[in-house]
């Protein structure tokens, strides 16, 4: 099996995700998946769907990792690794699905506007 790659985002990082077949190592930009996230929740996090497919020591991961916070990353990781473990098997699209694994979210930053010091915050009003 050639590699499968497939993007992942969440607010503003990019992870483009690459499995091969092998024995279950997750690099993330050349450092090993321990040392990218100390956390153990974030490490959880980006196996979820791995271990929802019961595939952990299957596959070896290479991910490109950009932009974002260590929680954005982790969660576009995890979008991208279910994105590519659908393409390697089509029928685990349902199960990824349910677990809302496959969902891109929506949400991102919204902007400061100007003429305020926020997005939605305004300048205290003085009436005098």
């Amino acid at each position: 099996m050639e590699a499968v790659n497939a993007i992942g985002r969440r607010k503003a990082a990019v992870a483009r995700v690459f499995v091969t077949e092998g024995t279950g190592k997750i690099v993330i930009n050349k450092r090993e998946l321990e040392d990218y996230f100390p956390s153990s929740i974030l490490q959880f996090i980006v196996k979820q769907p791995l271990n929802k497919l019961e595939v952990l020591e299957k596959y070896d991961i290479r991910i490109n990792m950009q932009g974002g916070g260590y929680k954005g990353q982790a969660e576009a990781a995890r979008l991208g690794i279910a994105r590519a473990l659908v393409k390697i098997n089509p029928d685990d699209k349902p199960a990824l699905r349910a677990e809302g694994f496959i969902t891109r979210d929506p949400r991102v930053v919204e902007r400061k506007k100007p003429g305020q010091p926020g997005a939605r915050k305004k300048f205290q009003f003085s009436k005098r």
